[in-house]
């Protein structure tokens, strides 16, 4: 390649330019890669290649490139992240670039991350994917398959599928395994939204003050696939039980929305976290109705398994 540049450097103080023209273009055409394409295209006469010169050039030179490729971010070719593909348009040769392997996974990722919305999730939660997760750690077996399951029931009836209410002790995984379903279900173009349910309660206080609750609320009653992760780690008071978690549940409920979870608690314990308040003392009534909703929309998920924050 670096033989071509040099005849075009030198094409240019030339003064017998048109016969440096045709040396250029002899070299060029002797090229593997342009051989092929012209014994594709019989039908191209020696004029027309004469006039598509430059773009046989530009052609080699960008594959040139991607040939000893340094990675999507440094690419060298005129479209990044493009390959160039040469092509006949109405008996000319044309040149036109086309997204190479790199780019096409960059773009995959970037509509996947687009379409899992979070609040105070770590990224490396955002990038888990059942491919990823560790499987050799049988207190969790159950829980995967259980989240495989779920995945493959949404795509295929999404307003029957209940959702998980995944639960055990610290550190196990289970907010792992959430993120990894997110992923699998972005790749099939399923907007989620995951939120971290101490700090998402924490936050919508402030919200009343720059009055953007009602938007929040609306978008977290409406995402296809919600995640409340870390519930019960909240500090409960009414409002946050009747007006914010009940809202939500109640909305969910009846636009047939899937709700998952992951806690510390069981079924019962939740129950008995929902009911006390510092302010209201225990109001059972009112914690057994949200309970009811979360019993009969989800589907109980034992997460076991060794702590890996340990």
């Amino acid at each position: 390649m670096e033989s071509i540049k040099s005849t075009v450097r030198k094409m240019a103080g030339s003064v017998d330019l048109d016969h440096q023209y045709q040396l250029l273009l002899e070299k060029v055409m002797m090229d593997a890669r342009i051989d092929r394409f012209r014994q594709d295209h019989p039908e191209i006469n020696g004029r027309t290649w004469r006039k598509a010169l430059p773009k046989l050039v530009e052609f080699m030179e960008g594959s040139d490139h991607c040939a000893t490729c340094p990675g999507l971010e440094n690419c060298l070719n005129l479209v990044k992240g493009h390959e160039p593909v040469l092509t006949v348009d109405k008996g000319t040769v044309e040149i036109v670039y086309r997204a190479c392997p790199l780019k096409v996974k960059a773009d995959r990722e970037k509509r996947q991350r687009a379409l899992i919305g979070s609040l105070y999730i770590p990224n490396d939660v955002l990038r888990a994917t059942f491919k990823t997760i560790e499987k050799n750690d049988l207190g969790r077996i159950d829980a995967l398959e259980a989240a495989g399951r779920f995945v493959q029931n949404y795509l295929q009836n999404p307003k029957e599928t209940k959702g998980l209410y995944m639960h055990g002790p610290f550190g196990v995984g289970k907010t792992f395994i959430m993120g990894a379903v997110l992923n699998a279900l972005a790749e099939a173009g399923v907007e989620s939204m995951m939120v971290y349910a101490p700090d998402f309660f924490r936050d919508l206080k402030s919200a009343i003050e720059d009055q953007t609750l009602n938007e929040k609320l609306d978008y977290i009653k409406t995402v296809p696939i919600l995640v409340f992760d870390d519930i019960g780690a909240e500090s409960m008071s009414p409002w946050i039980r009747d007006e914010i978690l009940g809202s939500i549940l109640q909305r969910r409920m009846m636009d047939k929305l899937p709700t998952l979870y992951t806690s510390n608690f069981d079924y019962d314990e939740l129950e008995d976290h929902l009911a006390y308040s510092n302010k209201s003392g225990t109001e059972y009534v009112k914690a057994k109705r949200i309970m009811e909703r979360i019993r009969y929309l989800t589907i109980n998920v034992r997460v076991n398994g060794k702590n890996r924050r340990a």
